[in-house]
């Protein structure tokens, strides 16, 4: 019940910092957007329809379209989002801020865009619209959410291009740009991690110097080739993004036939990392 709470804390946080972002940021300069939200934002252009309500209604019948792609919980968390999304929006619509600055404004609406949209994801939920299409790329093409959402946002604001203009499309482009970035850095967490993949015919020396020179453990499969069928020790190790080069140099010292992977990791909880009691 209490990470319940909390989830809808971030959900309503989420939903009025994209609100702002859209009604200070956006309309007020004649920015595009994308996903669903560009669409709303084109019909307000033309026709002067609420975009709280547009919204509404755009999300609720992609969120009965694609609901079988998302489970109970996000079903559920949608479901508020969107309706708070739609509140918002329509409660700010008269806010204002005093800026003329378009880049200012553009990079501006992208971070509150993004950490709203971010806040909403990392605790499960979704905005439906675009969102469910990433979630449909990311289940069966291996796209991360944020590019998943850059790629159908983007088809939106070209859409917008004989509305807004070449210079207001390219300022939407950035914002789009800068709204990905802050929502993965928000739903990736504030510390990303590596982990590292080692096959090499040397692995002992090279764990050996992961664990008394860069105090990381590591772990050892036993795997072999498939084609030679030769017995192989794999050495799997977690370190911060920071420490990457530093292994890089100890296995192109040790062994520089070494296959190496680097995979991103989301988040790491244990021991060297966090508790996972705190998280």
């Amino acid at each position: 019940m209490k990470n319940t709470t909390t989830d809808i804390v971030f959900i309503i946080i989420g939903a009025f910092l994209f609100a702002l972002g859209v009604n200070l940021f956006v309309i007020p300069n004649e920015l595009g957007e994308g996903g669903v939200t560009g669409i709303t934002i084109i019909a307000y252009y033309l026709f002067g329809w609420s975009p709280g309500l547009v919204s509404f209604i755009l999300n609720a019948f992609l969120l009965i379209v694609g609901y079988k792609f998302l489970n109970k919980i996000t079903t559920v968390y949608t479901i508020i989002a969107v309706v708070l999304n739609s509140l918002f929006l329509h409660l700010t619509e008269s806010w204002s801020i005093a800026s003329n600055e378009l880049m200012v404004n553009a990079i501006f609406g992208g971070v509150f865009v993004g950490v709203g949209i971010g806040l909403i994801i990392r605790v499960g939920g979704t905005t439906a619209g675009t969102t469910i299409l990433a979630r449909i790329t990311q289940k069966y093409l291996g796209w991360s959410i944020s590019y998943g959402l850059l790629f159908f946002d983007l088809i939106v604001a070209f859409s917008s291009y004989f509305i807004i203009g070449a210079e207001k499309l390219m300022l939407t482009i950035i914002m789009l740009y800068v709204g990905t970035k802050v929502m993965e850095f928000v739903i990736e967490g504030l510390n990303p991690k590596k982990a590292i993949t080692i096959i090499s015919d040397k692995p002992n020396d090279i764990a050996k110097q992961v664990t008394t020179s860069m105090d990381r453990g590591v772990t050892v499969y036993s795997g072999h080739g498939y084609y030679t069928k030769t017995p192989k020790e794999i050495l799997y190790i977690v370190i911060s993004k920071q420490e990457v080069i530093k292994l890089k140099r100890i296995v192109q010292a040790t062994d520089p036939t070494a296959f190496i992977a680097i995979h991103d990791v989301r988040d790491v909880f244990g021991e060297g990392f966090i508790d996972i009691s705190k998280s």
